[in-house]
């Protein structure tokens, strides 16, 4: 029996993440998808009307599997820091796991893609640095915590170290994995990232803190 369409969709995306994968700096044309699938080009069409909204489905497949996964770290972990170190290692792992889904992340697979695209992607960065700022805010009611620096700097220096590293996994061509010596450079990130507030955590919270 012929893939329903629901698996086509799926096969589709996964071939163009392959293909991302395999073909670092190169444009994916559909003609070569279509052939890299085993279908005709009319047949992905019926499934996406466009590339572009194939690149949205890969799209919507991070921030699903990103942001889901934020939750359940907030939901398991109380304390700031180890909450945005999760954080942080959840975006590093997904795309060392996932080279060519990195390559869109980057900007450097939409080079002439519409605009939408990278608009898109911009939008998925600001929300997980907006979700680090939400923690760190937080940190000051739980933990009777502050950043050292202003809360935006802060988030942004966090957010800067990890897109710093994931730029470099595909300039070197997926060769120096985002994760590698990442545990160390945290290390020295976070101590002394927080400070006392002069604010008293809320009742039953703990004031007490301890460098991950």
């Amino acid at each position: 029996m012929p893939p329903k369409k629901s698996q086509r969709r799926q096969q589709i995306l996964e071939a163009l993440a392959q293909m991302l994968e395999a073909n670092p700096g190169n444009r994916i044309t559909t003609a070569g998808l279509a052939k890299e699938v085993g279908v005709s080009e009319a047949a992905l069409y019926r499934h996406f009307p466009s590339k572009s909204k194939m690149f949205e489905g890969l799209i919507e497949f991070i921030e699903e599997t990103l942001f889901s996964r934020i939750n359940l770290i907030l939901n398991e972990e109380s304390s700031a820091a180890v909450r945005c170190e999760k954080m942080i290692v959840l975006l590093l792992a997904f795309t060392e796991r996932n080279p060519g889904i990195t390559r869109i992340l980057t900007g450097d697979a939409l080079a002439g893609e519409t605009e939408r695209l990278h608009v898109r992607v911009a939008q998925l960065f600001d929300r997980f640095e907006t979700q680090l700022r939400q923690v760190i805010r937080e940190a000051e009611m739980r933990e009777g915590l502050r950043p050292q620096i202003p809360l935006p700097a802060a988030a942004n220096l966090l957010m800067a170290a990890a897109e710093g590293r994931i730029s470099q996994y595909v300039r070197s061509g997926f060769k120096r994995t985002p994760t590698e010596g990442w545990k160390a450079q945290w290390d020295l990130l976070i101590d002394g990232f927080f400070r006392e507030a002069v604010s008293q955590p809320a009742p039953g919270q703990s004031s007490s803190y301890a460098h991950s």
